[in-house]
């Protein structure tokens, strides 16, 4: 198989999937939302993203099977405008990759939580229970804080958010990215900049701990 071909198979591959799974979800949910509720769903506005560049591949496909010298060269162009489009649109394929496989996917619930309006690119919600708490995980958020004891500023990777409806709470899970040290605070989401707070309660500590540790196990 030439180098073209298995991009182009392993693109078709991994990309199909992701639409027939988003597209098979839409068609589920479609008849229990509200349109207005439905079109909040990241992979609603994103979804025609995705179906250009797999027409795209398809597209670069056909030139390859018909063979010829200048089907080739043909070929080759349309790899060339897949890579481009692909870049241009990065973002938005990656997000689709993590709403495929997204605790809202094919939920129909009255939702409480924010869902995709609390949605960071990269990230998705890997534990719901429809009714108190959820739980978000991030593949590239990561912050800067003032170390109290040092009053340097140390780096933290985000393991992950989690918001409880019932209390009207947000907690955010870091770890330091040098003593890899744990910490939960309260995270309070702002328009120019984000804030948190101790948690100075044992039980909703401890809550939080072990929901956070029933993803991990």
């Amino acid at each position: 198989m030439s180098k073209a071909n298995q991009f182009l198979k392993c693109e078709k591959d991994k990309y199909g999937k992701i639409f027939v799974a988003i597209n098979y979800a839409i068609d589920n949910i479609s008849p229990f939302l509200d349109k207005d509720i439905l079109n909040r769903r990241k992979y609603v506005s994103k979804i025609s993203t995705l179906k250009k560049y797999i027409d795209l591949i398809e597209a670069a496909q056909g030139e390859l099977d018909t063979g010829g010298f200048l089907n080739k060269l043909k070929s080759d162009k349309y790899i060339s405008l897949l890579e481009d489009y692909k870049n241009d649109n990065l973002e938005s394929l990656f997000q689709l990759e993590k709403c495929s496989t997204c605790q809202c996917l094919n939920c129909t619930s009255d939702c409480k939580f924010d869902s995709c309006l609390g949605c960071k690119s990269g990230s998705k919600i890997v534990n719901c229970d429809k009714k108190k708490i959820n739980i978000t995980r991030h593949d590239s958020f990561s912050l800067n804080l003032t170390n109290d004891k040092t009053g340097e500023s140390d780096r933290y990777t985000v393991l992950a958010v989690l918001q409880d409806v019932q209390l009207d709470r947000k907690y955010i899970i870091i770890e330091n990215t040098l003593s890899k040290e744990k910490f939960i605070l309260y995270y309070y989401p702002g328009i120019s900049e984000d804030s948190y707070g101790e948690i100075s309660d044992a039980e909703e500590f401890d809550f939080i701990v072990s929901t956070f540790q029933s993803i991990e196990e």
